[in-house]
């Protein structure tokens, strides 16, 4: 990928552990923390420009001293129910953070995103938004999420997409659709098969993280 909004995890960490989520024996309990683990680590890496303001007029137990804080206000949006994964891990670095969650399920012969639940107030409460999601595989799930993100106020410079594992074809649609928003992302795969799983990829996430594989 060379787009200068997509930008893909060189991070030793983040490779060893996205090879253990690959293997088709990990456990549900071992898929679930190494989802968190690489969550916490692209999370920390989407935040690296995130804008903060002085806070003067502190006490350290020795002196005085100017400190940092947040200079808007954040939000994160995981689309379930996959994204119910990496919430813990963002969370852990915005606690105050306002979660949004999106539902949102790929029609299994069509392949095409279909809301089923939204929780966005009527007035918005966010200034910068964290978009969540495990896979980027066709990309249409993330681009009917940033239809209603945008749809609700944002401008694309607003939201951040924060993404285990994508296909090539998934990441080029997205940004095609919404060039303006930047991708924090593991690793990007080049093949789709017809049923719009990413291969090698990591299968299904939300079965694998909720242990559904037969229901």
């Amino acid at each position: 990928m060379t787009s200068p909004t997509v930008h893909i995890s060189t991070h030793p960490l983040v490779q060893i552990q996205l090879t253990q989520l690959r293997l088709h024996d990990l456990t549900p309990k071992d898929f679930r923390e190494g989802v968190r683990a690489i969550s916490s680590m692209l999370m920390y890496e989407a935040a690296r420009a995130v804008p903060i303001a002085d806070v003067p007029n502190l006490q350290s137990p020795i002196a005085p001293f100017t400190g940092k804080a947040l200079a808007l206000r954040v939000g994160l949006s995981p689309i379930m129910r996959a994204g119910s994964g990496m919430i813990d891990a963002a969370l852990a670095l915005f606690p105050d953070a306002t979660v949004l969650h999106l539902g949102l399920f790929r029609d299994k012969t069509t392949l095409q995103a279909i809301e089923y639940y939204s929780k966005l107030p009527t007035v918005r409460t966010a200034d910068l938004v964290y978009l969540l999601d495990p896979l980027i595989a066709t990309g249409g799930t993330i681009v009917a999420a940033l239809t209603m993100l945008t749809e609700w106020g944002l401008t694309p410079s607003q939201i951040k997409i924060v993404s285990v594992l994508g296909s090539k074809s998934g990441v080029e649609h997205v940004t095609t659709e919404f060039p303006d928003v930047e991708i924090y992302i593991g690793a990007i795969d080049d093949e789709l098969t017809d049923k719009g799983y990413i291969s090698p990829g990591l299968g299904d996430a939300g079965d694998r993280l909720f242990n559904t594989h037969n229901n």
